[in-house]
């Protein structure tokens, strides 16, 4: 009955003793909760990395799209009539201009030696002193000298069948032809192109057409890409042509017109140093005056 007692006491100390210990391992687990969770506080404590600033995105490069059928594209895919074709209407465009501007500087330097021949020609005291004023290259001193000369030869032949007013004459009017045929020299060119550019770009386009046509037999079909290139080629043609044509037939009515005032202007100045040889013995209007 004694030991019934101790028994008991003995479980009851194991149960106390096991509860302790249970208690104590939940509180070592309690303390211990804290500590792993706080373990991370220290990094967010360091410095963030520097972060570099990103450069600005550069700007989009233009592309650059290469015209397949451009007068570059015509001149490397074409074949050797279209670029003889070219070559041609690159000729007459060049002359026209060339000559266009050559006989714009010769007549406004004729007109210049118009001018020049009214103001010290009429006011010297003779006709050799006027020729002797004048340029070298001007055309009114060529007239006038041409039209002495014949004056001072005839005085000195033995047969004179012909008298001195169509001595002087004859020798005028050389005198005046030469200068007319020098300022329409270069205007033929003019009146050429003028009259076979658009002919040519016509040919240029035919042959375009040719080869549109060419390219859709081959194919069998008449598809865009296969049209384009050749119809072009004609269109560029065809343009070309008229840019040639057209200037050159305007410059040459131009021309013409100004060779026209310029020759009229010879003919009254010819005229006078007629009349100054003939009637008052080689002086000028201003020594016959006074």
């Amino acid at each position: 009955m004694k030991r019934k007692p101790l028994v008991v006491k003995s479980l009851l100390a194991i149960v106390l003793v096991s509860i302790g210990a249970a208690i104590v391992n939940s509180s070592v687990v309690l303390a211990q909760a804290p500590k792993t969770e706080s373990a991370p506080a220290p990094a967010t404590e360091a410095k963030a990395p520097e972060v570099k600033p990103v450069p600005p995105p550069a700007p989009p490069a233009t592309e650059v799209v290469e015209n397949p059928y451009g007068i570059e594209a015509l001149w490397r895919q074409g074949d050797f009539v279209a670029r003889g074709t070219l070559i041609i209407l690159m000729i007459m465009s060049v002359g026209s201009w060339y000559i266009g501007i050559i006989k714009v500087l010769e007549q406004r330097r004729m007109l210049k030696d118009a001018k020049e021949a009214d103001d010290k020609f009429w006011h010297a005291h003779s006709v050799k002193e006027g020729v002797a004023a004048l340029g070298e290259d001007s055309a009114f001193r060529f007239v006038a000298e041409k039209s002495s000369l014949a004056a001072a030869h005839h005085g000195t032949m033995q047969s004179k069948q012909l008298d001195l007013n169509a001595w002087v004459g004859m020798a005028l009017q050389r005198a005046i032809d030469l200068i007319g045929n020098r300022l329409q020299s270069g205007l033929a060119f003019l009146a050429t192109v003028g009259s076979t550019a658009p002919f040519v770009g016509l040919f240029g386009t035919v042959w375009g057409i040719y080869h549109a046509l060419t390219a859709i037999g081959i194919a069998g079909q008449a598809s865009i890409d296969k049209v384009a290139g050749p119809v072009g080629e004609a269109l560029i043609m065809t343009a070309l042509g008229l840019a040639v044509a057209v200037p050159a037939v305007l410059g040459y009515n131009w021309l013409v017109r100004r060779n026209r005032v310029a020759m009229e202007l010879i003919r009254h100045f010819g005229g006078g140093v007629h009349m100054s040889l003939l009637g008052r013995g080689g002086r000028t209007r201003a020594d016959s005056e006074s």
